[in-house]
């Protein structure tokens, strides 16, 4: 019971002290000295991403890294297929790549860690289409809660036409043993629950989580009221997958549209946790985000 207790911040806890360190193409983000997370952005990688994503009780990964059923999906990251006819998101580089040129840590040390990162979107023979820039800002509210905030500027630098594709925006592959597939849980913000309830589904945020051990552990994924097509429709895959992807269901057709110029801005709030959805207080964490300006 007290180890229980303990686990779930029954009891007040010394606000955790985060640290981050460059070493090459990485960014290695501890808490409290011990390692939660690396932001990977090495030039032979797709797109940058985070992997390991450790959980706060495992302090094992409840993200995978290029399964052999799925090898284009990096753990926790950020692309898009179908973009002027290139590709940013699935396996071979020749097909597109989201470059960083400017990955850097703003803050480290105290109770956050931010790090910034300049994106150009390049393939071979054509003009880059997009170049992006992210803040991405990492706390722990609690012993059992980690959070990533991603702020994501999309500058559109030529018209850029961004045909129907499940594969795009923020996404999570979760580790094989907290899937569907295995035991695990996937639930959204109405209640409901599996691929076949949550797939094509808008709603502010899926819970993914499962048993390891003694307690539940997952990911959360959050869409901020100020996204555009807030709330995004669902793609979810009881195998472990989950993005809020409205490039799958648009509005206006099969394709999307830029102009040059335009600017696209994206917020998501990604809490890796202890527990269930209601033992993480999800619901209540997502008030609380939906809140920020």
């Amino acid at each position: 019971m007290l180890l229980f207790a303990l686990a779930f911040g029954f009891f007040a806890v010394q606000a955790a002290k985060l640290n981050a360190v460059k070493i090459g193409a990485k960014i290695n983000v501890t808490i409290d000295g011990k390692f939660f997370t690396s932001y990977i952005f090495s030039s032979d990688e797709k797109y940058p991403f985070f992997y390991p994503v450790n959980g706060p009780l495992s302090e094992g990964s409840v993200t995978s890294m290029r399964n052999g059923e799925y090898p284009h999906h990096s753990s926790l990251f950020f692309g898009c297929d179908q973009v002027n006819g290139g590709n940013y998101w699935q396996e071979g580089l020749e097909r597109g790549r989201i470059i960083s040129v400017n990955a850097e840590i703003l803050k480290e040390g105290g109770d956050t860690v931010i790090i910034s990162d300049e994106c150009i979107w390049s393939r071979p023979g054509a003009m880059s289409p997009i170049k992006d820039n992210r803040k991405i800002t990492i706390t722990a509210p609690s012993a059992t809660v980690r959070q990533i905030d991603f702020e994501i500027s999309m500058e559109m630098l030529m018209d850029v036409r961004i045909a129907k594709t499940n594969h795009s925006l923020l996404s999570v592959r979760m580790a094989a043993d907290l899937a569907v597939k295995y035991g695990g849980t996937m639930i959204n913000a109405e209640g409901a629950k599996g691929e076949k309830d949550t797939f094509g589904k808008p709603s502010p945020w899926i819970d993914y989580f499962g048993k390891r051990g003694e307690f539940n552990e997952g990911v959360a994924v959050m869409q901020h009221p100020s996204n555009p097509w807030y709330p995004s429709p669902w793609f979810t895959r009881d195998y472990g997958f989950i993005s809020p992807t409205p490039m799958y269901w648009p509005a206006n057709g099969t394709d999307t549209f830029f102009k040059k110029g335009e600017i696209l801005r994206l917020r998501y709030r990604v809490l890796v946790h202890g527990g269930t959805s209601e033992e993480a207080k999800v619901a209540e964490l997502f008030e609380n985000f939906k809140k920020l300006n």
